[in-house]
């Protein structure tokens, strides 16, 4: 099997998961453990647990509305630069710019809403493909 490369899709790590909370824990293990072999820092690490996360929960509650019938994909590549990832739900999509600004005076007393800006400040990219079922973000390792 080809060692999986940041740079080509094709070579990404797999793991697909039932649609609940407690199944994401199999791919963050995964993840976090070749951020480590890799060397990332405790930043980095942080900035790319904060951000899977968010992606997850979004990808379970939001996208497969908490259906454990539907299942999450992740897919990720981590090499000494940088480490890549793919959240991917079974949803209908929605569009990044129709969400609301969670920094607006209505929307700040509110417990929720923040990821996608949290996952856009932490990471070096962050792209909605696919019609907004799957969410790319990259962090570099600096």
């Amino acid at each position: 099997m080809q060692q999986p490369d940041p740079n080509n899709e094709a070579t990404f790590r797999e793991i697909r998961v039932p649609s609940t909370l407690k199944c994401c824990k199999e791919p963050e293990a995964a993840l976090m453990s070749d951020l480590q072999s890799h060397n990332f820092g405790q930043d980095a690490i942080f900035a790319i647990k904060l951000a899977y996360e968010e992606a997850m929960t979004n990808a379970v509650k939001h996208g497969n509305c908490n259906d454990q019938n539907k299942s999450v994909t992740v897919r990720f590549a981590v090499d000494d630069q940088k480490a890549v990832v793919v959240v991917r739900d079974e949803g209908c999509g929605f569009s990044p710019d129709q969400v609301p600004d969670p920094t607006s005076p209505e929307r700040l007393p509110l417990p929720n809403g923040r990821g996608i800006m949290l996952m856009r400040a932490y990471m070096d990219e962050v792209y909605y493909r696919a019609g907004g079922r799957e969410v790319y973000f990259m962090k570099r390792n600096k």
